[in-house]
């Protein structure tokens, strides 16, 4: 099994890197809600869906905003108490960067999940 999450992840942190403008990632429902939680923060420009061949594949435009982004695994569950404990562990700074959290109002970020007073699990750090 391939966890298509975090090869995308690391291929937007790859390209991020380098320097390049664009990157190539396969297109999962999940990596989509994340990518739209990106650009609503504008650590990314936007994306398009096309197909190759018999996959569907994401087309990011980066933005060059991106410090750090990485996976959590495991995809520890938390209450919205303990916002603030993993904040200090993945984040550098207050107000830096974001957690990305699914919890059951639909995928968010720490920010909102604390504001509407919901936990969840783990899904990503970026800064």
């Amino acid at each position: 099994m391939v966890d298509r999450f975090a090869e995308a992840i690391n291929t937007i942190k790859n390209n991020e890197y380098v320097g390049r403008e664009e990157c190539i990632v396969y297109s999962t429902n999940l990596v989509k809600k994340v990518l739209d939680l990106l650009k609503e923060n504008g650590y990314i420009e936007g994306y398009e869906e096309f197909s190759e061949r018999y996959a569907k594949k994401l087309r990011i435009k980066l933005s060059k905003r991106i410090n750090n982004i990485g996976v959590i695994k495991p995809r520890y569950q938390i209450k919205n108490s303990q916002i603030i404990d993993f904040e200090q562990r993945y984040i550098p700074s207050k107000d830096f960067g974001i957690l990305i959290i699914s919890s059951p109002v639909g995928i968010t970020t720490n920010k909102s999940a604390r504001e509407s007073g919901t936990g969840g699990r783990l899904l990503a750090y970026v800064y």
